[in-house]
């Protein structure tokens, strides 16, 4: 040291800062990715919802009016609500413990998948378009006309099942796969906006059914002044997958199937990645040599065909009765939710759908038993639609890092 001059102290090198954990490398991720806040948004709807609940039941209020002199019934009283509440739409909707079969018990699971179904393929169909920047709103025209097609092959016809089964169901992709494109070929030729185009389309599809089954000589029913048509024939119904003491049918394999093919479409094919290509960056694609306008009708086209495929097992596996003007049954509109929630993932799709499957058939259960009205539910779907709308309000109540400081 005494050989050092003063300018020829080293200083030593400053401590590099710890570096993080893998575990909590993964763990961030998932708390700042878009899975767990949807996830989150579902759980802060249901605690919204259990708030509504106890606001609207009489024993709540009354207790709270002397919650000070006895806390104990009130906290009672509210956990009655709630708690019967969750678990009338449990049972109804997954496994019913008070059945006194096995078949009974089990029922409930295969109500929800057969509510789940259509809610799938609709919302698969609504989640393609997302996926390529376009906002399909039009799946009530999509499935109103998809099902009147498939329900005219399935009562005009006199067929064996095999063959009858597969027509009616490639007429109804079909007829919804044009009415889907016709919005894209606006969009490509004219600029028009998709969501007016197709919210009108969904009036003209309506209106067109409604003249339709008005008219004898289309799709009216034979000695029958309402409008409705033919019940479909008995080779054109989809078979019960579990024989016929459940109602679920053919369409949640058709719906499996379908998950699978987009899953396949959007990751592993060179139309997929012009899709994705062309919602990410529209002029970035057409730069790159991606022709925008074909693929927007490309899209609207698939995605009208999934639609329909939901107006197909409607008609020919729910209702087999007769097709009718409200055979959508709103389910053109929830399949927004669904492609909302599932972040228009085919997986999370799946998921999003048995979910809305599961309040559907879980609704009737919390109104009968817990007298409970079922628009609750309907209440709950919307709040879910709110919370995920508004991803930072998610995030900054349950106190998750931002994604952009990922």
């Amino acid at each position: 040291m005494s050989d050092m001059t003063a300018n020829e102290v080293v200083e030593a090198p400053a401590p590099e800062p710890p570096q993080p954990g893998r575990t909590h490398s993964v763990l961030y991720r998932i708390a700042a990715g878009n899975a767990l806040s949807g996830v989150l948004a579902v759980v802060l709807a249901f605690l919204v919802g259990s708030v509504m609940i106890a606001a609207t039941d009489p024993a709540v209020r009354e207790t709270a009016g002397y919650f000070f002199a006895r806390p104990s019934d009130f906290f009672g009283a509210l956990g009655m609500a709630v708690g019967g509440a969750y678990e009338a739409m449990f049972r109804g909707a997954v496994f019913n413990a008070r059945a006194d079969t096995l078949a009974g018990q089990v029922r409930p699971l295969t109500e929800t998948l057969k509510y789940a179904a259509p809610l799938i393929l609709a919302g698969l169909g609504v989640g393609v378009g997302f996926r390529a920047g376009l906002f399909n709103i039009g799946g009530r025209g999509q499935m109103l006309l998809a099902g009147a097609a498939a329900g005219w092959v399935g009562f005009a016809f006199d067929l064996p099942a095999i063959v009858h089964i597969p027509l009616a169901i490639l007429a109804g992709i079909a007829v919804g796969a044009l009415w889907g494109a016709l919005a894209g070929v606006l969009k490509a030729r004219t600029g028009a906006h998709e969501v007016i185009v197709t919210i009108m389309l969904n009036y003209v599809a309506y209106y067109l059914l409604l003249y339709a089954l008005s008219r004898k000589f289309l799709l009216q029913a034979p000695g029958s002044s309402n409008p409705q048509s033919a019940p479909m024939a008995q080779s054109a119904i989809l078979p019960k997958i579990l024989g016929d003491q459940y109602n679920l049918h053919l369409g949640l394999l058709l719906a499996l199937v379908a998950v699978a093919a987009v899953w396949w479409l959007l990751n592993r094919s060179t139309l997929g990645y012009r899709i994705r290509a062309v919602g990410l960056n529209p002029h970035a694609a057409r730069a790159a040599g991606v022709s925008v306008g074909r693929t927007y009708t490309q899209v609207m086209a698939i995605a009208g065909g999934l639609v329909g495929l939901a107006g197909i097992n409607q008609v020919l596996g729910t209702v087999t009765s007769g097709i009718t003007a409200d055979l959508d049954a709103g389910i053109g509109f929830d399949a927004i939710t669904v492609a909302l929630l599932g972040r228009s993932r085919p997986v999370g799709i799946l998921l999003a759908g048995l979910l809305f499957g599961a309040f559907k058939a879980g609704g009737f259960t919390m109104q009968t038993s817990q007298d409970i009205s079922v628009d609750l539910v309907l209440v709950v779907q919307s709040l879910i639609v709110l919370f995920l709308a508004a991803p930072p309000l998610v995030r900054a109540i349950f106190r998750l890092p931002r994604k952009e400081a990922m």
